[in-house]
């Protein structure tokens, strides 16, 4: 059909053509007169252009492409059911159909189905939240090919015909989506499928409670590298996790209660580190910090540790079960101590303003192990950032709150910092335990 559009002069000179039953800006009706000219004149050889010439029509106005379709439906039309083929059967033409009187019976047919179809709707709509919904509550992502499922068994309750593509919309999914699901390829294929992911679960499984621990999906990823020989894409270990439910801790907001202010004797030292935490440099930039630690029924405790900022090794640790000098000043010996610690001759140790490291006893201490001293800025806990992380990652991965007595406590925080150092692999150390990457380090230099 031809995509001319008729002027408004075109559609006068139509109008006054003897053959033309109706015309409008984008088609025309032709009488059933001029189709069997039309046919009556093709049969003995004329050409579809001189019989419309011939009856009066403007070919420049029609158009070849029109003329040539209405030509090849015409011939069409009377090869297939001879001249009633021809004849205009729609009554007056166009337009809709009569109104007329409903049976009381029809009526009550029409209302059940419209009593079916909002019920259907208020049914979908509590099983399914939509976006406004979620506006409203805490947000839901309901996979596709369960509200497909859900889409369907309302329409079998309710014996829905041709609704499919109404609950899709409400329903915020795609009608093909929708038929593509229930089809028999796409069930076989989705079988398979299920049967490989059931093998990704499997092994992300395996990584995810390596060591008790469990972890998210970079923490996975670089388990079954590192320890099954496994590569899996992330973006597949975040799919198969969100398929099947397995979700990794998720830190919670912990501000940081700081300590009372530093009595005049105490000394604020200033911030030489710079946040310049990773100098590819073990036992050179050390970051330490006291956190608090609540245990079995309404028990406190206390966790100090002192961090390699280059590696993020965890190179000495303190607990008490009070917040007094001695957690910061006992770490400090315990890390001198450690043999197995190999410091860099211009090694300091960064912390905060608090009350601990702003003493004169620690800062003494300090000095006499060789060591520098730098402090964040007041206030700023960006500036101790790896340390605050750790802490945030071992409340979410260590298992504090089961722990009922000190010692069940101490135990586990023992077996946490050995798996932390030894087996707890990190992104940004490319991959790599803290341990791994010190040597890393070491062959390095």
């Amino acid at each position: 059909m031809s995509n001319k559009i008729f002027t408004k002069k075109e559609l006068e000179i139509l109008y006054k053509n003897r053959y033309v039953k109706n015309v409008s800006e984008k088609g025309i009706t032709y009488t059933d007169e001029f189709k069997n000219i039309f046919i009556t004149e093709n049969e003995k050889g004329k050409l579809p252009r001189e019989i419309f010439e011939e009856c009066g029509f403007d070919i420049d106005i029609l158009g070849i492409t029109r003329i040539k379709a209405s030509a090849g439906r015409w011939r069409t039309s009377y090869r297939n059911n001879g001249v009633s083929g021809l004849t205009d059967t729609r009554k007056l033409n166009s337009g809709r159909t009569s109104e007329k009187e409903l049976s009381i019976e029809e009526k009550y047919k029409r209302l059940k189905a419209q009593n079916n179809l909002l019920k259907a709707e208020n049914e979908l709509l509590k099983k399914i939240p939509t976006s406004r919904k979620e506006a409203e509550q805490e947000e839901v992502n309901l996979a596709a090919n369960n509200k497909f499922v859900i889409i369907k068994s309302v329409i079998e309750k309710y014996k829905l015909k041709n609704m499919v593509n109404y609950l899709c919309k409400i329903a915020e999914v795609s009608r093909s989506g929708y038929y593509n699901y229930f089809s028999s390829k796409s069930h076989n294929s989705r079988a398979q499928r299920d049967n490989k992911d059931e093998l990704l679960r499997d092994n992300i499984l395996k990584a995810y409670n390596f060591k008790n621990r469990k972890k998210g999906a970079r923490q996975i990823k670089m388990t079954l590298e590192g320890h099954f020989d496994i590569v899996y894409n992330l973006k597949c270990i975040r799919r198969v996790m969100k398929k099947y439910g397995i979700v990794c801790p998720i830190r919670k907001a912990n501000p940081y209660r700081r300590m009372m202010k530093a009595t005049k004797e105490h000394t604020v030292l200033p911030n030489i580190l710079k946040r310049n935490f990773k100098q590819e440099m073990p036992g050179k930039v050390l970051l330490t910090d006291i956190t608090y630690l609540f245990y079995g029924k309404g028990k406190k405790a206390y966790l100090s540790t002192i961090k390699d900022g280059s590696t993020n090794e965890i190179l000495a640790y303190n607990i008490s079960d009070s917040l007094t000098l001695d957690i910061a000043i006992d770490t400090l010996y315990k890390l001198k101590n450690n043999r197995k610690v190999k410091l860099d001759k211009d090694a300091f140790i960064h912390s905060d303003q608090g009350v601990h490291y702003t003493s004169p006893r620690f800062q003494k201490l300090v000095k006499k192990y060789k060591l520098a001293q730098s402090m964040s800025r007041r206030g700023n806990c960006w500036d101790n950032a790896p340390q605050e992380s750790f802490f945030g990652h071992f409340k979410d991965e260590a298992y504090i709150k089961q722990c009922e007595t000190f010692e069940e406590l101490k135990k586990e925080i023992k077996q946490y910092l050995i798996y932390y150092n030894n087996y707890r692999y990190q992104w940004n150390l490319k991959k790599m335990t803290p341990v791994q990457y010190r040597n890393h380090l070491i062959n390095v230099v």
